[in-house]
């Protein structure tokens, strides 16, 4: 991809009683995750907590964003990894990605 990375970010809500077990997860993202991650183009994956809101953002660098994200999906280390994050993870903004916890959200403004 030449050029600069195309950018994502994501919200979602976390429950209240599973936030420290969240937090605590996070605090040591499995190294298979994270290599997942970097092998299909994902950098710069960064998770901020507000209250209960988790946001998301990463820059993405490949040619074919759908099909990388089809190659997380279908890594089973991380489907064991979503078995412990995803209940603790509850949607909050409308369903603009039908099905899924995390929802993408739109940039407004960006420093250039």
């Amino acid at each position: 991809m030449s050029g600069e990375p195309q950018r994502f970010a994501l919200v979602v809500g976390v429950r209240p009683e599973k936030r420290e077990e969240y937090l605590e997860l996070h605090r040591a993202v499995w190294p298979g995750v994270e290599a997942k991650l970097t092998e299909c183009n994902i950098r710069n994956y960064s998770i901020f907590v507000f209250g209960d809101i988790l946001f998301a953002h990463y820059e993405y660098i490949g040619e074919d964003h759908a099909a990388d994200l089809r190659r997380i999906g279908e890594d089973p280390v991380s489907q064991e990894w979503w078995t412990h994050t995803d209940p603790c993870q509850v949607r909050i903004a409308e369903e603009r990605d039908p099905g899924a916890l995390w929802q993408p959200i739109d940039e407004v403004w960006r420093q250039r």
